[in-house]
């Protein structure tokens, strides 16, 4: 009786153990599911030149949170051309450990603009002073790769276009998805003619672009303070976007920008880090001539702590289309002298908590990688 009351309680307990066990396997794939649901999806679309600089450091803060969920990072012709930019991205993931993020090419050319009309505008009614891929100083063909101090990428760029894949993904997860642009908008302009209920299905559109009145001494911005390169790189794509039925519109415009500054003081900071991020930023961040804004930075810090922004107004907004001297400059409204043709209304950023933010900054790049989260076996 003995020998079996101990076969007893030992046949019981293994039946308790499979019994919690089970009933464990629910509960953590429900936990999973949860803490998977919690996190805010984005979709990155940037111009992503690198190493370092501000694309890369955006495309890093929105990463590094551990609030976020980045489906995937669309890239287009911007600051550098986009097979580049391509490279420097999957270089970046491949650098700090976060291959899973898809990266997905883009638009190589703006929908209208092209290099020849620029240059004969400038000759007309004088230089501008940032031409991105079009840089004479940096120019190079577009197939060719240019300088890839951090290392060539061994991963590769899914094979779906940028443009269906925005429209893929909001429809997988309706009112869902922050769109975050940290570039020109023609992957957008592309997705909303795929598909005219892409913004609709969207959740929100932040954007880094548009200049009203910026307060400062750079000469990028003294004699033209409408003009941002974001929009003014693609017109005719940003007023296709401006002007689509987003939920909510947020702009970081050049005015908030130009209050913030990349120093080496900042830099040695995120050095002092251990973690990937902080050492691929400093060993590649660089202080570029005199100013260094953190543009894209900002913009991806207030979306995930709106708290940083101070100050900020509701304006309509557009962009100038015709092909004279104001060619992409940015066009804006109160709801006092808005035109009657349908225009949005944008939240527009104007000032900021300087420090936290820089604290912000600092934090997120010197912190562990997140792990991306797994969704449970069906």
């Amino acid at each position: 009786m003995k020998i079996r009351a101990g076969r007893l309680l030992g046949i019981c307990a293994v039946a308790a153990v499979t019994l919690m066990t089970c009933l464990r396997a629910p509960c953590e794939d429900k936990r999973r599911d949860d803490q998977r649901n919690e996190k805010r999806k984005v979709i990155i679309d940037q111009d992503a030149a690198g190493p370092a600089g501000t694309d890369q450091q955006a495309i890093l803060l929105l990463i590094q949170s551990q609030l976020t969920e980045v489906l995937g990072i669309t890239v287009v012709t911007g600051d550098a051309w986009l097979t580049e930019e391509v490279a420097h991205t999957l270089r970046m993931l491949e650098l700090i450990g976060r291959t899973d993020i898809p990266v997905l090419r883009g638009a190589e050319y703006p929908l209208v603009r092209t290099k020849e009309e620029t240059e004969r505008l400038e000759q007309r009614y004088g230089s501008v002073a940032w031409l991105g891929a079009w840089t004479p100083r940096f120019y190079h063909p577009p197939g060719e790769l240019g300088a890839m101090p951090e290392g060539k990428p061994t991963t590769k760029p899914a094979e779906e276009d940028a443009a269906h894949f925005l429209v893929r993904m909001v429809h997988k997860y309706p009112h869902e998805v922050t769109i975050y642009e940290g570039g020109p908008m023609t992957n957008l302009a592309l997705a909303i003619s795929i598909d005219p209920e892409f913004p609709s299905l969207a959740k929100e559109l932040v954007f880094m672009g548009a200049s009203l009145n910026p307060q400062t001494d750079d000469p990028e911005f003294a004699n033209s303070p409408r003009h941002e390169f974001n929009l003014w790189f693609d017109p005719e794509a940003a007023h296709i976007v401006l002007r689509a039925p987003w939920k909510q519109i947020v702009c970081t415009p050049v005015d908030i920008s130009v209050k913030t500054r990349m120093t080496n003081e900042l830099i040695d900071k995120i050095k002092a880090g251990h973690s990937p991020a902080a050492q691929y930023i400093g060993k590649y961040a660089r202080l570029r001539g005199s100013y260094n804004y953190l543009w894209d930075e900002l913009t991806s810090a207030a979306w995930l702590d709106p708290s940083l922004i101070t100050k900020k107004e509701n304006r309509y907004m557009d962009i100038n289309l015709d092909h004279g001297p104001g060619y992409g400059d940015t066009l804006t409204w109160t709801d006092r002298d808005k035109p009657k043709r349908e225009v949005q209304p944008v939240e527009v950023q104007f000032d900021l908590d300087t420090e936290k933010f820089y604290k912000m900054f600092v934090d997120l790049l010197t912190a562990p990688t997140p792990q991306p989260v797994k969704a449970s076996a069906p």
